[in-house]
């Protein structure tokens, strides 16, 4: 089948991924090969995902479940977060300990299109966004770029570059909204004032600072009419503002993990993409602080490791996505308390050194057929 392209993976907010991805049928034998590696005893182990509620994470889970021989704890929230709060019941379900942490993204093969996974069980299996929480998070911030790229104009008045822009776009006191970096896009005036030199019924005119136009070109200006700004402007030239609900790890966590990238985001080709790295990222760092700090972890052994997965959408005949793992870092704990973080390319060389054959692996099938044939329990109350 189609694999990802490999001119569409480029390295974004310090997450390369080009190289880096393993399909998780390799991905977990070698998680487990790497635990008995550090003295993790097998049957004792627990393993936790982190993972989305999406149905794509299932087939990462029912491989977890088939090589660390249960089924994994529940450690994540929707959209990838961390739910910390739970380290503490993690802590006491094993004797060494295993979480997986994994933002992920559709991928469909047909398309190359990144943001996008086919669902079976829909009336005509018909794509749909994935992660949708990452993609639900980001639209509002999506239609406040769309509606200043068409209002912020390209034009010349007495044979200079001048900027129209829409007055809304202007009042700096919005509590919510996309803010404009006047100072790159406008000249100042002598005082350092951003002075328009014409007033419109719902737009200002300013003179276009040097910079910005020697950056798209002067021709840009030099129309019969104004043009739109569109993909021009970058992500230098604007930030966003919005009252987000401050409670960790609620139903905003996620926005608060990307709002501050947010006009890199959205200016991305790949923007949910850049959106799982970033909210990854973000969520190794956070949540590793907290292991360290859990009462319930002291005295135990522990793997922390956190990446990406991306879902390729099932073709023909496939019952689910297969999804590859990017890992991005990895806390290990001993038990007298030692521990260390593992950065990505020593990550990726550990996890490859691995063999993937592990005979501790269960049968599921056998499992569940066991469970099938056993003795009926009469529950007495």
């Amino acid at each position: 089948m189609p694999d990802l392209a490999a001119d569409m993976l480029q390295p974004e907010g310090g997450f390369p991924i080009r190289g880096m991805m393993m399909r998780y049928n390799l991905f977990a034998p070698r998680l487990y090969n790497w635990c008995k590696s550090l003295g993790f005893e097998a049957g004792k182990i627990m393993p936790s995902r982190a993972f989305c509620s999406d149905e794509s994470q299932g087939y990462p889970i029912i491989m977890l479940a088939k090589h660390f021989g249960t089924f994994p704890f529940n450690h994540g929230r929707v959209g990838g977060i961390v739910a910390t709060d739970r380290h503490g019941p993690h802590a006491s379900h094993g004797q060494d300990l295993v979480i997986i942490q994994a933002s992920h993204v559709g991928y469909d093969p047909q398309t190359r299109r990144f943001g996008t996974y086919r669902r079976l069980q829909t009336t005509d299996q018909e794509c749909g966004s994935n992660c949708g929480k990452i993609h639900h998070v980001i639209l509002w911030y999506q239609d406040e770029y769309q509606f200043c790229r068409e209002n912020v104009l390209l034009h010349h008045l007495d044979g200079k570059p001048v900027i129209v822009i829409d007055n809304q776009l202007l009042r700096e006191d919005r509590p919510e909204g996309l803010i404009l970096r006047l100072n790159k896009l406008v000249e100042l005036d002598a005082n350092g004032l951003h002075r328009p030199v014409k007033m419109l019924s719902t737009a200002k005119v300013y003179t276009a600072s040097a910079e910005f136009t020697a950056k798209v070109g002067k021709s840009l200006f030099t129309g019969k009419s104004a043009v739109p700004i569109n993909d021009h402007l970058s992500a230098d030239l604007f930030f966003f503002r919005r009252n987000i609900s401050p409670v960790e790890e609620g139903s905003h966590h996620l926005e608060h993990n990307l709002i501050r990238f947010m006009h890199q985001i959205i200016t991305n080709p790949n923007p949910t993409l850049i959106a799982a790295q970033i909210n990854t990222q973000i969520e190794f760092d956070r949540t590793f602080r907290t292991i360290v700090k859990e009462h319930g972890y002291q005295g135990k052994r522990i793997l922390f490791i956190a990446g990406l997965n991306i879902d390729i959408s099932p073709q023909s005949g496939q019952l689910f996505p297969l999804t590859k793992f990017i890992p991005w870092a990895a806390y290990v704990q001993e038990q007298d308390g030692s521990h260390r973080t593992i950065e990505q390319e020593e990550l990726l060389q550990t996890l490859t050194a691995q063999s993937t054959e592990n005979p501790d692996q269960i049968d599921l099938e056998e499992a569940i057929q066991i469970m099938a044939d056993a003795t009926e329990v009469k529950i007495e109350l």
